[in-house]
């Protein structure tokens, strides 16, 4: 089971304001990716369920995240069915993100008490969700969806709703910055927060470095 209470991952997203969002078939370049993102200063990451035997890469992440990431709030995306979070919730996610609204999905979160984060893209969609029990929703991908202005204008009649943007949030100041602007709750940020270096090898040092100075930069936006 979820070694984090929902309200200790709204909290810790609300804190940090980024979750590192990544995906790859071998655990231990999942494990290195983690730990870089831990040691500058993330407390939120999310594992996306999207390769054959994926649950058993995450099983043994979770193992090493309780043991050298022991702050880190591990949750999985890419769910789209209530069965496949529930594999999950066993295995111990914290939280469970889906780029789809799914009823099933919000009962079986809700009745273990573990943080659930819906895909919607309409004002209605959006409040069906809170209904359902939802303190986050996500839009995906944010972009296409509408970008920050949607989040604005989400805003304006709801201000209580809390949205995380994935899918179009870069990491650079101008991106962070016109998205909190907008009345993000938080952003996730994927791809082009994992640097290689010239010969394609994954480049901790700088993944770590981004994650810092991407901290940096929410905070100096906040205040």
């Amino acid at each position: 089971m979820a070694f984090y209470t929902r309200i200790e991952v709204y909290q810790e997203l609300k804190a940090k304001g980024m979750v590192p969002v990544f995906y790859h078939s071998d655990s231990e370049v999942c494990k290195q990716i983690l730990q870089a993102c831990y040691d500058g200063g993330a407390r939120v990451f999310e594992f996306t369920n999207r390769g054959d035997g994926a649950q058993r890469v995450f099983e043994e992440l979770m193992d090493y995240a309780r043991e050298h990431a022991p702050e880190m709030k591990l949750g999985v995306g890419s769910v789209v069915d209530a069965p496949t979070a529930s594999l999950y919730m066993m295995l111990g996610a914290d939280f469970i993100v889906s780029p789809i609204l799914s009823h099933e999905m919000a009962k079986v979160c809700n009745r273990r008490k573990v943080a659930w984060m819906p895909g919607c893209g309409t004002l209605t969609e959006i409040s069906q969700a809170e209904e359902w029990g939802a303190e986050v929703v996500k839009i995906f991908p944010a972009m296409q969806v509408g970008g920050p202005a949607f989040i604005k204008a989400i805003k304006g009649p709801c201000p209580w709703t809390n949205i995380m943007p994935t899918g179009g949030v870069e990491p650079t100041y101008g991106s962070i910055e016109k998205w909190l602007k907008a009345g993000a709750f938080c952003v996730g940020i994927g791809s082009q927060l994992f640097t290689k270096d010239k010969k394609g090898n994954w480049n901790f040092d700088a993944i770590k470095r981004k994650v810092v100075q991407i901290d940096q930069w929410i905070q100096e936006v906040r205040n």
